[in-house]
């Protein structure tokens, strides 16, 4: 995925209209969005198609999809159904189910995002100690996307060092999270942006900022 500034906006506010303000003061260092459950919830699967409509903008799906495979399967068919460019699924869940996320974005000629590591504390309990071999299962499988967290720089180095340097790597906790965005780029492709810019008195000048 080819991302203007290497920046992704992640748009988690709770309304249509919200998220259509936020965007238009972006628009000009901005080109790819990550769109979660908040808004999708809020607004419906619709609000994927009018962002891109109105804004041209690419549309990451935040749904960490963590089912079992026929479930994964339905929630990514209505997700690229809806317009999506790309949906983020958990990797946990093993093989079989993400094998059925893999399987319907190829079908849609969309892409995957696998989720290796997530950025916040609680991450370091659970889900760290599996991150290694889910990416591992990744490279094995052929996925190509990932995404591993800014917040924790060491980390992010080691899920580089096993998925390759021709792997596309996107990484949230820049910002409000305390990662480092120019660190961060530093192994990652991109970083993921959400409150320091859409929470910011003015979000046009916060991107400015960041991209400075």
């Amino acid at each position: 995925m080819n991302i203007k500034n290497n920046l992704i906006l992640a748009l988690d506010v709770g309304s249509e209209k919200e998220a259509m303000d936020i965007c238009e003061k972006v628009i000009d260092n901005i080109d790819t969005i990550k769109i979660g459950y908040p808004l999708a919830l809020a607004e419906g699967l619709e609000i994927i198609n009018k962002l891109k409509d109105k804004f041209d903008f690419k549309v990451i799906c935040d749904f960490k999809v963590a089912d079992i495979d026929a479930t994964n399967e339905k929630i990514c068919e209505e997700t690229f159904k809806a317009g999506a460019d790309a949906i983020i699924c958990h990797g946990f869940v093993g093989p079989d189910s993400v094998q059925a996320c893999l399987d319907v974005a190829d079908k849609y000629e969309k892409e995957l995002f696998l989720l290796t590591e997530m950025s916040h504390p609680g991450a370091k309990k659970f889900l760290q100690s599996a991150a290694d071999e889910i990416a591992k299962m990744g490279v094995e499988m052929g996925i190509t996307n990932y995404v591993a967290p800014a917040t924790r720089l060491d980390r992010l180095q080691d899920i580089r060092n096993i998925v390759g340097n021709d792997a596309y790597i996107i990484s949230p906790g820049v910002g409000k999270q305390g990662g480092d965005a120019k660190k961060t780029l530093e192994i990652s492709n991109a970083i993921i942006v959400g409150r320091s810019i859409y929470e910011a008195d003015n979000p046009k000048t916060a991107c400015e900022n960041l991209l400075k």
